[in-house]
């Protein structure tokens, strides 16, 4: 039975969130007023995102769909530290895009080996050992721990691949991927045989090879949406070449060169680019041709657009070996693979200033605390400018300062904001 071929999913991922920070007292005999000692929150786990070669399709993701990583742990006396959360890694198949489930903006591209951290655990809290100071010496408060990132994303397979076979289905592209490759397609002699894509890799010399997508059936409409090639017509996107395959025969009634018209035709309606792309026109069934003037008609045709013609017999092996050199030859000359670079800017979360903060006084620091703050402190790199900026200005906006001053809060002051603090000054 062959697996199901998916290459699209939906997916919702959540790092886990940063532990509470301890509240505690040093207890021991014959030792008087010990301090705090409270611990720290351990840190969420990640999410992140791991290339695996022996992955080729999206099934995992279609009945698993919310990825969740551990939460860490609190934080507890003695000055011990909660355990971070492990983090959770997602397996994908090379060649995956991740895009933002709202936007489609791509955020990152998974072709290279390093993982990738899609979602960021949350802090942990701070217990209050921190808070003690020479005024302060029995702080009775320690700070929560921080949500986790988390995103809906689609994930999209678009196989990496140097070379794409186009053509009508029952051309002969899975006959030709079995013979110049290892790879071992279903092949049969009706329309669709292939109902996903199949890889091989192509041997040409001594550290020389190419990998060859035998790409389903396109037919006319394909890029409405009719038949099976309008599902995998993106996987062609990343092939730097095309080898188009044409029956030559006409062993079913049709116009070879009728047929490459409108492969390409469809090509242009799904994408420019791709219609631009280098093209090698392969006559085949060349051992069943009765009437050469088909087959030259199709030759002028592919010449006329600047396209090398072959003519080879996939079943007879007869060809197959100058098509071969004369794809490595082409992409000798071609660019690597296509990568997408990242689209998907990290924007500030959308808040609502109105809910209320919880401010209290203990002596000369203001702990504040709010449901909206942990989320926006949870998305806010603390170690660029221009988002410290943003930060402030969302705090100002809030009416934050303004209820401080009204509370009476002094210049040189502490707010404390969870993990984070800093001096009052107007």
């Amino acid at each position: 039975m062959a697996t199901e071929f998916i290459d699209k999913a939906r997916i919702t991922c959540r790092a886990g969130n940063g532990g509470n920070g301890a509240v505690a007292f040093h207890r021991e005999k014959y030792v008087a007023a010990g301090g705090p000692d409270g611990g720290d929150g351990g840190n969420g786990g990640s999410i992140l995102l791991q290339v695996d070669d022996h992955m080729s399709t999206l099934m995992d993701f279609r009945y698993k769909r919310k990825y969740t990583a551990e939460n860490g742990m609190d934080g507890q006396g003695g000055r011990k530290s909660g355990r971070d959360g492990a983090s959770l890694t997602i397996r994908v198949p090379r060649g995956t895009l991740v895009r933002h489930a709202e936007t489609g903006e791509i955020i990152k591209d998974m072709s290279d080996d390093a993982p990738f951290v899609l979602c960021k655990g949350g802090r942990g809290g701070w217990g209050n050992r921190h808070f003690a100071t020479p005024t302060r010496q029995v702080p009775r408060f320690a700070k929560a721990g921080l949500p986790g990132q988390s995103y809906d994303v689609l994930l999209e397979l678009k196989l990496l691949a140097d070379v794409g076979l186009v053509g009508f289905p029952n051309v002969g592209k899975s006959t030709l991927l079995s013979v110049v490759s290892k790879a071992h397609p279903k092949i049969a002699n009706y329309h669709f045989t292939t109902l996903y894509p199949n890889l091989g890799v192509v041997y040409v010399d001594e550290g020389v090879s190419f990998v060859m997508a035998d790409i389903p059936g396109i037919i006319e409409g394909a890029s409405e949406g009719a038949g099976l090639g309008h599902d995998f017509l993106r996987h062609i996107d990343r092939c730097r070449l095309l080898v188009h395959l044409v029956d030559a025969s006409g062993s079913e009634g049709r116009d070879p060169v009728a047929d490459f018209d409108a492969i390409n035709a469809e090509l242009r309606r799904y994408s420019a680019e791709l219609a631009a792309r280098g093209q090698i026109v392969v006559a085949n069934k060349i051992d069943l041709v009765t009437d050469p003037a088909p087959v030259e008609a199709l030759r002028a045709r592919a010449e006329s657009l600047g396209y090398p013609f072959l003519t080879l017999s996939a079943a007879s092996h007869q060809g197959t070996r100058e098509l071969v050199s004369c794809i490595a030859a082409a992409l000798s000359t071609l660019p690597p693979v296509t990568t997408y670079e990242p689209e998907y800017v990290e924007r500030p979360p959308q808040v609502d200033l109105s809910e209320p903060l919880h401010i209290e006084r203990q002596d000369e620091t203001w702990l504040v605390e709010g449901e909206w703050l942990r989320r926006l402190m949870a998305n806010i790199n603390f170690s660029d400018y221009e988002s410290r900026m943003y930060f402030d200005k969302q705090l100002r906006a809030s009416g934050l300062f303004d209820r401080l001053e009204e509370m009476g809060i002094r210049d040189g002051d502490i707010v404390s904001l969870y993990d984070l603090e800093f001096e009052y000054r107007r």
